[in-house]
């Protein structure tokens, strides 16, 4: 576990237990945060709107404001509206569908994963356009938008594991629970995208089998 002054705010998605989904650095002054393509923190909740909340930096603070989302905000238990001074520990819950926590820069509470000062790595993302790249080569024909969302799930976590459930709520964030997603439909999925990335380094296996847990991406320099 780590315990290290933090230079940028995360914004780390809890499940039940109290243990980490995923987690976002935020990188920028200004982020939104929602289910859309758009937004800059995509969380794959249908109950979530596609622009749901904005969170940004006001003088030395950090503050967010719900952007008229169709299910509400919630900052510590309570509905907010407009914008709201953010803290380290706050506990925002969007639509009641995912419940995240803030941690504030300059903080030094544990976490259970080292977050990374950059996403770096032989292959990288343009998030922006939805490319990738191996080196200075780029994957063409592009990823099918399934491929692309459950890569980017990784990549975002890189070397953190990611579970088959936050695949599916990834994936296919319109089903109920990840009903009619089988087991057998995680793992092709997961093979054709590692097809995919073969085709520009058939040397290295990127995506990663964690039996029992999930997938975790390997990502060399």
């Amino acid at each position: 576990m780590t315990e290290q002054p933090i230079e940028r705010p995360i914004l780390m998605e809890l499940q039940e237990n109290n243990q980490p989904r995923q987690h976002w650095v935020i990188e920028n002054d200004d982020v939104t945060v929602g289910r859309g393509d758009e937004a800059d923190v995509i969380i794959s909740r249908r109950q979530i709107s596609r622009e749901h909340v904005r969170i940004f930096k006001q003088g030395d603070t950090f503050h967010i404001e719900d952007l008229e989302s169709k299910n509400g905000t919630w900052l510590n238990g309570h509905q907010i509206k407009g914008q709201h001074k953010l803290s380290d520990g706050d506990e925002i819950h969007l639509a009641l569908a995912a419940r995240l926590q803030y941690i504030g820069s300059g903080s030094t509470v544990p976490l259970p994963f080292d977050p990374p000062e950059t996403i770096g790595g032989k292959m990288r993302l343009d998030r922006d356009s939805r490319r990738v790249f191996v080196g200075d080569e780029e994957l063409e024909p592009p990823l099918s938008p399934p491929q692309y969302r459950l890569l980017e799930l990784l990549y975002i976590n890189s070397g953190s594991v990611c579970s088959r459930e936050a695949v599916v709520d990834t994936v296919w964030p319109d089903t109920h629970g990840g009903e009619g997603v089988s087991e057998q439909a995680i793992d092709a999925l997961v093979r054709r995208l590692r097809d995919r990335l073969s085709e520009l380094d058939d040397e290295h296996q990127y995506i990663v089998t964690m039996r029992g847990h999930g997938f975790r991406l390997v990502n060399p320099l």
